[in-house]
Formats: C-alpha cells, structure tokens, sequence
C-alpha cells in the first residue's frame, strides 16, 4: 500500500479534475441577481486596511453614485478602479447589510 502524502502533519486529499474547464466557473445566481463579494485587503497599502467591493453591475456613473454613498455611510475615503469599490478601513459587515438592503447578493469574503 503507497503512503499518504502530507504536509507538515497534514494528510493531503487526491485532486480530483474534470476534463472541461467550464465546470470549474461559478455559475451565475438563479435570482438574476449579480453576487457581490466584500473583502478586507492589506496588501500594497502600508499594513492598511481596506474593504474591497467586487462584481458590482452597472454603468460607472452609477457605480461612482454608489461608490459615494457607501463612503458616507462609512464615513471614510475611498476610490472607485476598474469596476472595483475600495473603501479606506474594515467595513465589511456594515457594506454587506447596506447593499443587502439595496437588493444585491452581497457576500463577506476572505477571514
């Protein structure tokens, strides 16, 4: 019988793979509605946090109309890059109730 790999301790499952990459994408919401993720990253920005806000659909004007709001109700800064919200600190649960009440599947993701 062939040992089981592991890694430092920890017993490592076989990788199972499907031969079409299709099946690996997410499917899209049943709702129709656009899943949101809110995350927190540090990295690039000194050890400062920010609360990024991805998958959000529209045009940019309404996206910057978006963005502005959210920045209020946190009451920190904030930009707006390529279709990407970023707010200045950790706000996650607080934009997740937010766009919740807006009508978005938003999801907090990362730890």
């Amino acid at each position: 019988m062939k040992p089981r790999q592991t890694f430092r301790g920890v017993l490592l499952r076989p990788a199972t793979r499907s031969a079409d990459p299709a099946a690996h994408q997410a499917a899209p919401a049943a709702t129709g509605r656009a899943r949101v993720s809110v995350g927190r990253e540090v990295a690039g920005r000194a050890g400062k946090a920010v609360t990024v806000i991805r998958g959000l659909p529209g045009s940019a004007s309404q996206l910057e109309q978006l963005a502005a709001r959210l920045k209020r109700l946190c009451g920190a800064g904030g930009t707006l890059k390529s279709g990407v919200i970023e707010i200045q600190g950790d706000h996650r649960d607080r934009l997740v109730e937010e766009l919740c009440k807006l009508g978005l599947e938003a999801r907090r993701s990362g730890g």
